[in-house]
């Protein structure tokens, strides 16, 4: 069984059993090729960068889950024999920006490995993908489900792919507003706050949508994620960014097996796995398993936010018990807890505690370092994107 990348190569054996006595089975190990040649990603025909991920497969023993490709040359090539080079900025990842291909021709992806093997796609058109109309949310039982809304007009898309990039808003459990240094607990400037942060993730499952059997190419209030009522994501405010691609028809049933692989094995009695054909191939080896399909179409984008003042009240991120805020005093029964806990334990202050009487601190609330410092999933600065 090997893995890369999103995909998976599945082998399922299935083992006869008969009624009259049952056995142990211990069948012989699953001899497999070392690796497949994993591509990802798409082209984009206009102003827009593209980027294309190459690795390799690796055994689900293995330590490591992506073995990338290095050192490959990719080019883009056109029927016409125009060609374009993607230049690598990172191990196994490539980049062009800028193609401005011509949209009446058919292009192919390129590969030349550094151990000199050599792998072609097919020739595929460029598809234009129509603008997302629309970006929606709607509170449920589930959870805040995101729904995507697009047309195409001359009713020539047909098959859509979807994708997005997610970022929130959060705060720490508590506000740590002092500090220690050089021994001493004073207040945090601006640019040392802790206690809020922001961070984001990409969607890992296959999103698909068609209208093949309806008379108009209209895509209405497809699914895209649900955020869950406890989510962390919701704690503040929450933003998506949907993505949208067209497909040709024999990329959308690539995409499709991609997923019911992926999303809807549940036994025996279910669909089995189907193998994952993809249009590109060792050229010199036409019957090498390899694991991709490359599509050449447009990007369209739209993003939303959404405060945590549009979901339910009760929706919050649930008090698990395990942040406590604890006081220590400067001087308790002779010894000073504040240098004893918060300072060589490395615990945060969060607050100065007060003599009720002459206003003078006597000691220091504080917290565990994973209690009061967002930084540790997060950061401080916002997205450029965001929205204040």
């Amino acid at each position: 069984m090997c893995r890369g990348g999103n995909y998976m190569v599945y082998l399922i054996l299935l083992t006869a059993t008969t009624p009259a006595c049952r056995k142990p089975y211990a069948p012989n190990p699953v001899s497999a090729p070392g690796s497949y040649l994993v591509v990802e990603g798409v082209i984009d025909p206009g102003a827009d960068s593209t980027i294309i991920t190459v690795s390799n497969s690796v055994h689900l023993s293995d330590t490591t889950s992506l073995a990338t490709e290095t050192s490959a040359r990719l080019t883009v090539e056109s029927e016409a024999g125009a060609s374009y080079s993607l230049n690598e900025f990172k191990a196994g990842r490539y980049l062009a920006i800028g193609l401005n291909l011509d949209k009446t021709k058919k292009y192919r992806l390129h590969i030349r490995t550094s151990g000199g093997q050599e792998y072609a796609s097919d020739y595929v058109p460029v598809k234009p993908t129509p603008p997302i109309d629309s970006v929606t949310y709607k509170v449920t039982s589930s959870g805040l489900q995101i729904n995507s809304n697009t047309h195409d007009a001359t009713n020539s898309t047909r098959y859509y792919r979807m994708a997005y990039e997610e970022a929130w808003k959060f705060h720490a459990r508590f506000n740590s507003g002092l500090i220690v240094k050089n021994g001493e607990i004073v207040p945090r400037r601006e640019d040392e706050m802790i206690y809020y942060c922001y961070r984001g993730d990409k969607s890992s499952n296959t999103i698909l949508a068609s209208s093949e059997k309806l008379t108009q190419d209209v895509i209405a209030n497809a699914p895209i994620t649900v955020v869950p009522p406890s989510s962390e994501k919701l704690t503040i405010k929450y933003s998506i960014q949907v993505k949208q691609y067209a497909l040709t028809k024999e990329a959308y049933q690539f995409w499709e097996n991609i997923r019911r692989n992926t999303e809807q094995l549940g036994s025996i009695f279910d669909a089995q796995p189907s193998q994952l054909k993809g249009n590109i191939h060792n050229v010199t080896n036409p019957d090498e398993p390899v694991i991709g399909f490359v599509s050449i179409s447009t990007t369209q984008r739209k993003r939303i936010f959404v405060d945590n003042d549009r979901v339910p009240y009760t929706w919050y991120v649930p008090d698990d018990g395990l942040c406590e805020k604890l006081g220590y005093l400067l001087n308790n029964n002779g010894e000073n807890d504040v240098e004893l806990f918060i300072i060589k334990l490395h615990l945060n202050p969060l607050e100065a505690i007060l003599n009720p009487f002459t206003g003078q601190i006597i000691g220091y609330k504080a917290a565990s370092v994973e209690c009061s410092d967002c930084t540790l999933k997060g950061k401080t600065t916002a997205p450029p994107y965001w929205e204040f």
